[in-house]
């Protein structure tokens, strides 16, 4: 997320004195560029692991972050948006020999690390584009990772926008939000390359960046499920770019660029095109002290921070970013990919990201400028598709082509790769094995998204939904453990006996019905009885147009209905008969206090809300098919024969 030292709020004054800043870095960097004060002639890969943190009982989002920093104590390991997410940052490495093994074991050694201390904070690290568990209670204020830049950056932003943020994605399901802060963004989480190039040539590998996002994020989409919703492949993608989207209305009627987005056109000439926009269209939404004098500091031989510029361009997203760094060697340029998500294994994704290099190097050898030879609104048009459809995207490819991922990849590109990582002297071994991880994964069309549907697919409807969503997460920590690449992985089944021993049903979430049947106030009782007997329920929750609960319509109310004589010719509405304002929870109130509130308040069901509107239900049915279950699984513990050495007296 960039520079952390800023504060949660700036004034005009400060602004306008960061705007000065910001003009003098760009004028420090017309000028490097000019006298050619950048490090050339070498390149060098990179890249930033973020993790989930869950409960491991739980499988939930566990906002413990900042603890496991601590007790890390590693400058490496660093905060993300959320306290239930963090960031590693790895070493870079010369882009060639074995820099992709090296880089998996870097990675391998820090993720196994944060997921070390974790378990002793009772949770697990998981590597997922968006984690399956997260709810709209996990996405609040109180659980954004204490960092004055990530307040500062949530107040400008919804400041700029003038109300809610609003999100809407269409896939297998469909999904609509409205949502008061920019924790929306933290379901994401991805695994971020970098590839460090020289500024004559930044303009041509941009764009061949931007060429070859599409059919590398075909091969890694990880992330079809948000909030309980199957949408895209790499859901990531739509729900980035409106998570943060600081346009307003009218900004947006107008046709305005939002922050994170993968541009309009091919680079021409140099990073200035990119930098110059960049300042042009988005408003400067965090500010900083700032005392250096990047040119004072040029004419004294030195080489620039040129930190108000790398705050700024921190707070645009695109989907290849350009990026300015210093280092022992000197000032250096690097394009950051930011479209791979993170998982299922560190092996999927240096593979990923062997499949990234190795294009950049071999597609710049064979065409140059790849804006010759593909149209721009093609490469743009590739990358929604892969994003929409993962290996079943339809591409637009060069001269026109049209041709499926899949074939393009085993046909053309991972040939192509390899050719390129063998001439940039990449270790044949390196070489060789990271890309039949990719062609393996492709042959068989099981990315991790297609691994969770195909897992979601076989669970059917046993147990809740919740459980569901929780099984697929022990199954992606089970099978990580493994270190066999997601290819290797088949769909997980529903277990009830292990969906007890790990989740315990200790939330109303956990156990509540989520496929329900509803009415409207003004609707008959007729139909609110239909309903009860054709889906054998009890209860028929009430709500308005607007899907706001307004009531209860029990089975007992009807019955006293029919006692009275009152199902007769004369119609009656819902509302005459329902139970206003009902009594409501929340998905995370513990099973124990639904139990007493039921109790103590004489009532057969609880409806479940969430943000003013209905999630779900709890009937006594579920409650003592809890009890059922909890039964169960103590009478099966008693029954397990003693393990060698417990005391069996």
């Amino acid at each position: 997320m960039g520079e952390h030292d800023v504060p949660d709020h700036a004034d005009d004054r400060q602004l306008r004195a960061f705007m000065r800043a910001l003009l003098a870095d760009v004028q420090a960097l017309e000028r490097m560029l000019a006298e050619g004060r950048f490090e050339t002639g070498v390149r060098r890969i990179g890249a930033e692991q973020e993790v989930f943190l869950v409960d491991a009982k739980t499988l939930k989002a566990a906002p413990i972050g900042p603890r496991i920093i601590e007790d890390v104590a590693d400058p490496q390991v660093t905060t993300e948006l959320a306290s239930f997410n963090l960031e590693i940052n790895a070493r870079p490495h010369t882009f060639g020999g074995t820099c992709l093994s090296r880089l998996e074991r870097a990675l391998r050694a820090k993720v196994d690390r944060v997921d070390e201390v974790a378990r002793m904070h009772g949770a697990r690290a998981v590597l997922t584009g968006i984690l399956p568990t997260l709810t709209r209670s996990d996405l609040t204020l109180d659980n954004m990772a204490p960092v004055p830049r990530y307040r500062a950056l949530n107040r400008a932003v919804m400041q700029l926008r003038g109300g809610d943020i609003h999100v809407r994605i269409k896939g297998l399901d469909e999904i609509e939000i409205h949502h008061d802060n920019v924790m929306l963004e933290a379901c994401n989480t991805s695994f971020q390359v970098h590839f460090q190039v020289d500024p004559d040539e930044f303009a041509r590998l941009y764009n061949v960046a931007q060429a070859v996002t599409a059919p590398v994020l075909a091969a890694a989409v990880n992330a079809p499920l948000l909030l309980g919703h199957r949408l895209w492949h790499e859901t990531r993608v739509a729900l980035f770019q409106q998570a943060v989207d600081a346009r307003s209305a009218i900004h947006t009627a107008r046709g305005g660029r939002p922050r994170v987005h993968f541009g309009d056109a091919w680079v021409q000439r140099s990073v200035m095109e990119v930098v110059r926009e960049d300042i042009t269209r988005f408003r400067v939404v965090l500010a900083s002290d700032h005392e250096e004098d990047p040119m004072a500091v040029l004419d004294a031989g030195g080489v620039p921070e040129l930190r108000a510029l790398r705050l700024h361009n921190g707070t645009i997203y695109r989907w290849n970013r350009a990026c300015y760094g210093v280092s022992e060697s000197g000032a250096h340029l690097r394009i950051e990919n930011r479209v791979l998500p993170a998982g299922p294994t560190i092996l999927d994704e240096v593979a990923n990201a062997a499949l990234f290099f190795g294009l950049m190097a071999a597609m710049l050898e064979a065409y140059g400028d790849v804006a010759r030879v593909m149209d721009f609104d093609d490469a743009k048009g590739n990358f929604f598709a892969a994003a929409r459809h993962g290996l079943k995207a339809q591409f637009q490819w060069i001269d026109h082509d049209n041709i499926a991922a899949d074939r393009l990849l085993l046909d053309r590109l991972l040939p192509m790769a390899r050719e390129g990582l063998e001439a940039a002297g990449v270790d044949e071994g390196d070489a060789r094995g990271y890309l039949s991880v990719l062609e393996r994964r492709i042959e068989q069309r099981r990315t991790g998204a297609q691994w969770m549907l195909d897992s979601l697919a076989r669970m059917g409807r046993k147990g809740t939904a919740e459980m569901r969503l929780g099984r697929l997460v022990r199954g992606m920590i089970d099978a990580r453990a493994e270190q066999g690449p997601v290819h290797t992985w088949e769909p997980v089944d529903f277990d009830e006996s292990e969906a007890w021993t790990f989740m315990g049903y200790r939330t109303v979430g956990q156990i509540m019905s989520t496929d329900l049947f509803t009415v409207r106030p003004q609707d008959l009782v007729d139909l609110a009885a239909s309903v009860m007997d054709w889906e054998h329920v009890r209860h028929v929750p009430v709500e308005d147009d607007q899907g706001h609960l307004i009531g209860i319509l029990t089975h007992r109310a009807l019955l006293r209905l029919v006692a009275r004589g009152g199902m007769g010719t004369e119609p009656v509405a819902v509302r005459d008969l329902m139970t206003p304002d009902p009594v409501t929870v929340a998905p995370d109130l513990p099973t124990v206090e639904a139990m007493r509130i039921m109790r103590d308040r004489r009532i057969s069901c609880l409806p479940v809300v969430e943000d003013g509107k209905l999630v779900g239900i709890v009937t006594e049915r579920d409650l003592i098919d809890v009890s059922a279950r909890l039964l169960e699984a103590h009478l099966a513990s008693l029954e397990q024969p003693a393990a060698p050495g417990d005391d069996e007296d």
